[in-house]
């Protein structure tokens, strides 16, 4: 899952390690996450970052766990700043797929320190788990679950308000009715 929208979010800032608080809507997906994953065994853990634990709370109550390497890849420089306006200043570095400019933030983390966090999160794993975490974060999981190359990345949508599960080798979205 990925944490509820936030302010940052809606103002199209970078957010990365940086935290903004869930907007009344983020807080409503929280709600509908708690909802489509009530009954569902398994181990709980989110992000220790605050948008993902306000998530988490509303979501788990207090039964859940942190975990730093769910922690949305660091921006570096880019943090607290605009995407637009980072596009008009710095155009080359937005060249290329969707999202390969997060591999080239100044400061940033890049993807093969993302990759590695998330291999050893889940090479930790002992059986089902539901996870708070970010959409970049998320990505990352996702395509390494499905055993994919690096072009998953950036394919699909990841959904603020939806659980996405991986079971088998295969994605699935369930999404609150209110949601669609």
């Amino acid at each position: 899952m990925r944490h509820g929208e936030t302010v940052w979010n809606i103002e199209g800032r970078l957010q990365g390690r940086a935290d903004s608080p869930l907007s009344e809507r983020g807080l409503r997906q929280a709600g509908w996450l708690a909802h489509l994953t009530r009954g569902i065994d398994g181990a709980r853990v989110s992000s220790p970052l605050g948008r993902a634990d306000q998530t988490a709370r509303v979501v788990f109550g207090t039964g859940f766990r942190h975990d730093p390497r769910l922690s949305e890849i660091c921006v570096g420089d880019f943090a607290g700043h605009l995407e637009r306006d980072l596009r008009d200043r710095h155009s080359a570095l937005f060249q290329g797929d969707d999202l390969e400019w997060y591999d080239r933030c100044p400061g940033g983390e890049g993807f093969a320190a993302l990759e590695a966090r998330c291999r050893a999160f889940l090479a930790d794993l002992t059986g089902p788990t539901l996870v708070v975490t970010h959409g970049i974060t998320l990505r990352m999981l996702r395509r390494l679950t499905l055993g994919r190359d690096a072009t998953l990345l950036s394919e699909g949508v990841i959904h603020q308000g939806g659980v996405h599960v991986i079971r088998n080798g295969v994605e699935t979205v369930m999404r609150h009715p209110d949601d669609l």
